[in-house]
This record gives structure tokens, C-alpha cells and sequence, in this order.
């Protein structure tokens, strides 16, 4: 990928975190919401939004995807006022299955009683 869709995608990161956190009041969004990743299209139709959440509760994580979708004016809206780019993206958005896959692997490798070497008293 070249520097100027990577620089987009991260310009788009920091935005969509933003607006996502401090200006979409809707008391149905946890405040544990964070935007994972960002991939937009070589033409910049489209904007891939990978959100993550941390919750088992699969309705509510097709809850807040349906939340964010119906949001999609207002956050275009308040992109177009923080990024100068020719026309706004599209904005798809889909939960972040890898970040909480991740997660749950931590959680149970940080769950296994496994005894720590000590390098320095074994030296025989």
C-alpha cells in the first residue's frame, strides 16, 4: 500500500475515534468502543471501519454495528469538518473479530498455572 493511503487510513483512525467517543451521544454506545482499523478503497469510495468492543453479548454487538450504520451522515458530516479530503468514503462498519480473539487468548495463557524458570539457580 502506498504512503498516501496509508497516511488516509490513519488520518480517518484518528477522526472516526474521536468523533465516535466525544461527539455521538447516544447513550446506547459503551464508552469502550474503539476503532481497530481502517482500510478505505484506492478510489476513496469506501471506507472499511473495523470496531472493537469488548462483549460476549452478540446482540449487543449487532446493536452497536446498527447504531453506528444509521450514525454514518452525522460522522461523514463531522469528517468532512476535521479532514480536507475531495468527498468522504462510504463508511462500512463491522466488528474487530481478531482484536477480541486476541483477547481471549491472552486471557487464558494468563490463566494456565505454568511455573516461571529461574535462569540463574539451575546452572549446574
Amino acid at each position: 500500500m502506498s504512503i498516501r493511503f496509508d497516511r488516509a487510513n490513519s488520518q480517518l483512525q484518528k477522526a472516526l475515534s474521536s468523533i465516535i467517543q466525544y461527539k455521538l451521544n447516544d447513550p446506547r454506545l459503551s464508552p469502550m468502543i474503539y476503532v481497530s482499523e481502517v482500510n478505505v478503497t484506492p478510489d476513496f469510495k469506501y471506507c472499511k471501519v473495523k470496531i472493537s468492543y469488548d462483549s460476549d453479548d452478540q446482540k449487543e454487538l449487532d446493536e452497536t454495528i446498527k447504531i453506528l450504520q444509521k450514525s454514518e451522515g452525522f460522522i461523514k458530516n463531522e469528517l468532512a469538518h476535521s479532514l480536507k479530503m475531495p468527498s468522504m468514503p462510504k463508511l462500512i462498519f463491522e466488528l474487530d473479530k481478531g482484536t477480541k480473539a486476541e483477547l481471549r487468548i491472552n486471557e487464558i495463557l494468563n490463566s494456565l498455572n505454568i511455573p516461571k524458570d529461574d535462569d540463574g539457580d539451575n546452572n549446574e
